[in-house]
């Protein structure tokens, strides 16, 4: 198995699938798209770990990020207070020419996530952004959670939100500071003509919102205040991964034909919609296209569930590479 190689490997454009595993690529893929397929090995088994990895010069690339780790509000991955938990000291805009925030502006609410045709709409509208660059990245969200058919996706939004927010606060810091001697001006004025110069609106923008717990099963029933403390007592054990996974899915399903089952259902479901609109965007991309993975999606292998930092079991970083005929 070559290793991925991603950078160094010839293309024009690279469709990026979130979270594939290489066995349901592997079976579905001939459906929609005609190429070349092998198995290669990603460098990372997880996005932060596979950017950090991955991206480690200065590239000419447009990059469409479904995927709110890679963003180009400038927070270094170890400085995101929201879902990456790793050290890495990797920020997106310094290593990736242009970085267009599809998960910001291409968010679908009703789904908690970015639908798969907001990557083709966005790519579309930033023509001028892809001849700016010699290559283009189009990342998808899909297949990794939430499943589409289930909508729903609260762990995503959390994590969208968390990014969003901390990126605002970043910004609005930045114009603070920038505006501060004007400030000092200010109140020196209004004190010398005893005017009211006290301006401060400091607000806490960081409070969680407790949107209440998903109905059915008892893991289900857990509140946004309740969950974190009860992956605290269990982290990293399996238990913990798989009841993580366990939210994403329909709890009468996955307790009538088995987690595992389940959620690979659910996994080929989200790659069929996924592929499909690959296959869509394909025909109007004049140039090489590869379709790949940043890594895969485990179901229990070895007692991993879903995808963690530097984890590097088979179905976490076996990814496919394919091709596409011209």
């Amino acid at each position: 198995m070559n290793e991925h190689r991603f950078l160094e490997s010839d293309w024009d454009y690279a469709i990026v699938l979130d979270a594939c595993r290489y066995d349901a690529f592997s079976r579905l893929y001939e459906e929609y798209l005609t190429g070349s397929l092998e198995k290669r090995k990603s460098p990372g088994s997880s996005t932060p770990e596979w950017a950090y990895r991955t991206f480690t010069g200065e590239h000419d690339i447009a990059y469409f990020s479904g995927n709110p780790f890679i963003n180009s509000l400038g927070i270094p991955l170890n400085e995101l207070k929201w879902g990456a938990s790793c050290e890495y000291e990797w920020t997106a805009t310094e290593h990736l020419g242009t970085v267009v925030d599809v998960w910001k502006d291409g968010w679908d609410e009703s789904l908690g996530t970015v639908p798969p045709n907001s990557l083709a709409r966005s790519m579309r509208a930033h023509q001028s952004v892809v001849a700016d660059h010699d290559r283009t990245v189009l990342h998808y969200m899909q297949p990794h959670a939430p499943y589409l058919g289930r909508g729903d996706g609260r762990k995503l939004t959390k994590i969208r939100d968390g990014i969003k927010r901390q990126g605002d606060q970043a910004q609005t810091q930045v114009q603070t500071q920038t505006q501060e001697p004007i400030a000092a001006d200010t109140a020196t004025a209004g004190a010398s003509t005893g005017g009211d110069t006290n301006t401060n609106t400091n607000t806490d923008t960081d409070a969680r919102t407790n949107t209440g717990a998903r109905t059915g099963g008892v893991l289900s029933a857990v509140g946004d205040r309740v969950r974190p403390a009860v992956e605290s007592v269990l982290e990293d054990s399996s238990l913990a991964m798989k009841a993580g996974l366990f939210l994403e899915l329909d709890t009468a399903e996955a307790l009538r034909q088995g987690t595992r089952e389940t959620a690979l259902a659910y996994h080929e479901a989200n790659l069929r919609i996924a592929l499909e609109s690959v296959a869509e965007i394909a025909e109007e991309l004049d140039g090489q296209v590869v379709v790949t993975a940043d890594h895969g999606e485990a179901f229990g292998e070895q007692g991993v569930w879903e995808h963690h930092i530097e984890t590097h079991i088979p179905p976490l970083v076996e990814v496919p590479w394919l091709e596409l005929a011209s």
